[in-house]
């Protein structure tokens, strides 16, 4: 199933942005601009989400998904923007296990499973 398919692809690279964001806060550079890691459709699964068909973005999955997705995007460009200008123990703060980065990237995953799990 294309959708399993790609939900996979998503928690997997959704995952690797707090390797990146640790890149970025111990280097204070990173490959990627803030203002392309704020908007919620540059990324693959952004693309994805986005062009399904209406009937499918009225599924309580995908507005679940849209919503977290959106809330991951400004909390990764949050704490990239605090890395890349310097401010590292902000930055480290934004990826302790408290913090609302690690809490939205967590209800994302979470939520992206729960979607997955409606494909079975």
């Amino acid at each position: 199933m294309a959708a399993v398919e790609e939900i996979n692809k998503a928690i997997g690279a959704h995952g690797m942005w707090k390797q990146r964001l640790r890149q970025a806060i111990d280097t204070g550079k990173s490959e990627f601009t803030v203002e392309h890691v704020r908007p919620d459709n540059l990324c693959d699964f952004g693309k994805w989400l986005y062009s399904l068909p209406p009937g499918d973005q009225k599924s309580p999955h995908w507005k679940t998904v849209q919503d977290l997705h959106g809330k991951f995007h400004a909390e990764a460009a949050h704490v990239l923007g605090l890395a890349v200008r310097g401010h590292k123990q902000e930055a480290e703060h934004e990826l302790t296990a408290e913090s609302k980065f690690t809490k939205i990237s967590s209800e994302l995953t979470a939520a992206m499973m729960k979607w997955k799990e409606s494909h079975s």
